[in-house]
């Protein structure tokens, strides 16, 4: 398939012609959501933590004697139905992530990508670059291209310019290839890619 190349400026710079193995497929969604899951899952701290009996500061001796009050026979205060016991069966520090193949992340990753393609939501630029860091003049170009909700990927080496004219930019997302990912991808409306990207992306699935 092929694509139009424009400039930042808004420019036509020519045709690129895109591989219909990482492009052209027809997105599935259960592999997206089984990707996205992974991601979400690994990124969590899992340092939630509530204290059980056994780590409560307070005394274990029993509360009143077995027989003859006519009360439940209760033990020690650090039990969970009392105010101020532990809780049973509360959260504990742990790790959220699990597995999941290779292979299926990498196909997650290309069916990501054929589902901007084929909403037609894939912008191909020539290039990442600006030559002055000045947020209002990237914000005018980006208004020209119709970019308000974008994620942008660029080369191994994001330009330093660009990257400062575009951080305080909201809804507008840059990444290096390096960091290209099904979340980051589906959670914004447009995928902006430079040459250099589709090059590593190709390159990479080869």
């Amino acid at each position: 398939m092929d694509l139009k190349i424009t400039t930042l400026a808004g420019k036509d710079a020519g045709k690129l012609k895109l591989s219909e193995e990482i492009f052209g497929l027809d997105p599935r969604d259960d592999i997206l959501q089984r990707v996205v899951r992974w991601q979400l899952a690994k990124r969590r701290a899992g340092t939630h933590k509530t204290k059980g009996r056994a780590e409560i500061a307070r005394t274990g001796a029993k509360m009143y004697k077995q027989k003859g009050t006519g009360r439940a026979r209760h033990h020690s205060a650090r039990a969970p139905q009392f105010r101020g016991g532990g809780k049973a069966h509360g959260p504990v520090v742990r790790s959220h992530e699990h597995d999941l193949p290779k292979k299926v992340r990498a196909l997650g990753l290309k069916h990501a990508l054929s589902a901007k393609a084929k909403s037609s939501s894939l912008i191909i630029i020539d290039d990442l670059a600006v030559s002055d860091p000045k947020t209002k003049a990237l914000i005018a170009n980006f208004a020209a291209l119709g970019l308000t909700n974008a994620l942008m990927i660029g080369g191994t080496e994001l330009d330093v310019n660009f990257k400062r004219a575009a951080t305080n930019i909201p809804n507008i997302d840059v990444l290096p290839i390096q960091g290209i990912n099904v979340y980051d991808i589906l959670r914004r409306g447009t995928l902006v890619l430079s040459k250099a990207a589709v090059e590593a992306l190709e390159e990479r699935f080869k």
